[in-house]
């Protein structure tokens, strides 16, 4: 099964992501991970999707996707050709003596402590997916106990200017 990651830029309107996901469902593809927000010019939304299927349902996910009339712009966003990242929170009990351990441990992956309490810590945590996902092995490898865990979703850009949509 193979991976397809789009960035659409959108235009801004009412209703545009429900058409979108609905595209999605009326078709039966899956949608591994979708992601959205406004762009500099608040007319305008740029929205990443993560879909997974065989190559020829990649190729109609990419095709039915262009021919929504909100949808000004689409581009694949291939390893090495663009920048991805996710951004994490993950609330893990701690007990006192744990905390300084757990601080160096988030210090490695470039992490972010948020929140402390008595028995539970919050690290933010930006990056690809495998880095997050390596640090949850990690941190479940070495017996702390994962509370709660949100995850945005994938998002990029492609790299340079070269192909920058202009409206």
């Amino acid at each position: 099964m193979e991976r397809l990651v789009l960035s659409l830029l959108v235009e801004n309107n009412p209703g545009v992501t429900s058409r979108i996901s609905g595209l999605f469902s009326r078709r039966g593809f899956n949608i591994d991970s979708f992601s959205s927000g406004v762009t500099a010019d608040s007319n305008f939304e740029r929205i990443t999707i993560v879909a997974s299927g065989d190559e020829q349902i990649l190729e109609q996910i990419e095709k039915q996707l262009s021919k929504l009339e909100d949808v000004r712009d689409i581009k694949k966003l291939e390893h090495g050709s663009s920048v991805k990242r996710e951004l994490m929170l993950v609330k893990l009990r701690i007990v006192e003596s744990k905390r300084q351990d757990m601080k160096t441990v988030a210090e490695i992956f470039h992490g972010k402590i948020v929140d402390v309490t008595q028995d539970s810590m919050i690290i933010e945590l930006t990056g690809s997916q495998d880095k997050l996902n390596n640090f949850l092995e990690l941190v479940e490898g070495d017996g702390y106990e994962i509370l709660e865990l949100a995850r945005t979703g994938l998002t990029g850009l492609t790299r340079g200017s070269a192909d920058v949509v202009y409206l």
